[in-house]
């Protein structure tokens, strides 16, 4: 059994989780949610890389054996720091830009993500490499991290803060739609009502499930026990962690 700590800026990264729990039962999971100093995307490096110092470091007084980035902007800005840091293995997220850019029918792929994460080098670097002869078109969803953490997942409201930001990528011609930050997967069933049919959305969280599998394996730490469950932390008060928890179950 391993002991696995999951960071995020907010409740976001349980789509995350929800992930990994699902190929990678039987483990104990530590989550914690940064959120008196959320959303992330306006942080500055420093800042992030500070708060990312501070949790890992929490993490491992817990016995951590690997530790998940499960934001986009917190990887982009910290993980290159932290593997260079600390003897435990992190994964982080990945960019969805390839898997798009390889199953897109018009050749025009739409990103949604933080400011922080699309002015990353890390995303642009994966953008550059594999959108040659395609167009991509990026758009910051803006609101979206707000109405996960405020529990507003359907309504007018939330309808019409998604309907603003995805609606410029489908104006664009994008036939599919990356989802860079991990709060908006929980903003998918509603982005699918908004969009036209045949809209197709790539949550990266599956394969980052895949990767820390990959990693537990080659430490020899896949095999499940019996001391498994998700453990909450937060930085501050949160209304959303144990709704989204449960949900994500």
């Amino acid at each position: 059994m391993a002991v696995i700590g999951i960071m995020d800026s907010g409740s976001g990264g349980l789509s995350v989780y929800r992930e990994i729990a699902g190929i990678l039962p039987g483990h104990r999971y530590i989550y914690y949610a940064d959120n008196a100093n959320c959303p992330y995307g306006t942080k500055s490096q420093e800042f992030i890389t500070g708060r990312a110092d501070a949790i890992t470091e929490h993490f491992l007084s817990k016995g951590a054996d690997a530790v998940v980035i499960a934001c986009n902007t917190a990887t982009a800005a910290a993980i290159a720091h932290l593997r260079a840091n600390y003897d435990i293995p992190f994964v982080g997220m990945e960019p969805a830009v390839k898997p798009a850019a390889l199953g897109t029918r018009s050749g025009i792929i739409g990103v949604l993500a933080t400011a922080g994460t699309l002015k990353a080098s890390k995303y642009l670097d994966t953008r550059d490499r594999y959108s040659g002869g395609i167009k991509v078109i990026e758009h910051v969803g803006e609101g979206f991290v707000e109405l996960v953490e405020n529990l507003e997942l359907e309504g007018p409201h939330a309808e019409e803060v998604v309907r603003n930001s995805l609606q410029p990528l489908i104006d664009a011609g994008a036939d599919t739609v990356v989802l860079g930050c991990t709060h908006y997967p929980f903003l998918l069933p509603l982005m699918k009502r908004l969009a036209p049919k045949g809209i197709r959305f790539i949550d990266p969280a599956p394969a980052v499930a895949r990767q820390l599998q990959r990693v537990l394996a080659a430490k020899g730490l896949d095999a499940a026990g019996n001391g498994s469950g998700l453990e909450l932390e937060s930085s501050a008060p949160s209304r959303s962690l144990a709704v989204l928890a449960e949900i994500s179950k």
